[in-house]
């Protein structure tokens, strides 16, 4: 297993990590709110976390569907969350040309499921020197996400995870294969469980994402005790009012209660 650390925050090596935060750039309030309530949470719980928003939903069921306010935006606010409240962030990138901008204000990389091959994407992403999060497309198996980790190590990357977040059978769902998670960690990087995105539903409520958020804390215990290395969460203070996955992000006074029985899962299996 190859771990590494971002930060204070360690991927692999026995540490159950986290990664979490809203789903998208709001505005500059929302952002540092969410940061410092998600800190404060964390420190009190005794784990560690990269803080996670997008200035860019480019895969959005409509066209009227909100996206964020652009790249420039988003990453100004995302550098006053790393400067000012003081955690390490993550964004996504979609296409080659974003990775050297986004690389000199997050200290993480995320290449969204849907462009997991895309081999330009994880080349100039792995070139960055940054550390890479690839989410397993959902239309992969995951002794298919191989390829992935070979494209970046051969492109020179050494900090490497992968993410599951469910595969797709149509009909609005997702489903997980909770065979996927050793499967991936055989490849010798350490494995993140999207439970939030797990739960979609695309295109369930017709131009917009339905979801399952009353089985997020389900998911998340079966993900620990199966021996993740990570937990990915999306975390709002109002997910009724978010203007992106709201049906599917954890309400923020559920988390303090979550990550509680998740440390603790984690510590009685021991999957260091």
């Amino acid at each position: 297993m190859k771990s590494f650390s971002v930060d204070n925050v360690t991927f692999g090596g026995g540490d159950l990590s986290f990664i979490l935060g809203p789903c998208v750039v709001e505005n500059h309030q929302h952002a540092m709110f969410m940061a410092q309530e998600i800190k404060d949470i964390c420190a009190e719980v005794g784990v560690n976390f990269v803080y996670k928003s997008s200035f860019d939903k480019a895969n959005r069921s409509s066209i009227d569907s909100f996206r964020g306010d652009g790249m420039e935006f988003g990453l100004e606010v995302l550098a006053k969350v790393k400067s000012e409240i003081g955690v390490p962030v993550i964004t996504d990138v979609h296409e080659p040309w974003q990775v050297e901008k986004t690389a000199e204000v997050a200290d993480m990389l995320q290449i969204p499921a849907f462009l997991c091959r895309q081999t330009d994407l994880l080349v100039e992403s792995a070139k960055s020197g940054r550390a890479v999060n690839v989410k397993k497309g959902q239309f992969l198996a995951p002794w298919d996400a191989k390829n992935i980790v070979e494209k970046l190590r051969a492109a020179g990357s050494e900090k490497i995870l992968l993410t599951e977040r469910g595969a797709s059978f149509g009909y609005n769902n997702l489903v997980v294969d909770f065979k996927s998670f050793p499967i991936m960690r055989s490849f010798g990087v350490p494995v993140v469980f999207d439970v939030t995105h797990s739960l979609q539903l695309p295109g369930g409520l017709g131009k917009a994402t339905g979801g399952l958020a009353e089985y997020i804390e389900d998911f998340a215990r079966a993900g620990v005790a199966c021996g993740v290395d990570a937990v990915f969460m999306e975390v709002h203070d109002n997910p009724e009012k978010a203007p992106s996955d709201g049906p599917n992000q954890l309400p923020l006074n559920r988390l303090e209660k979550l990550l509680k029985k998740l440390k603790a899962i984690h510590e009685l299996v021991n999957y260091g």
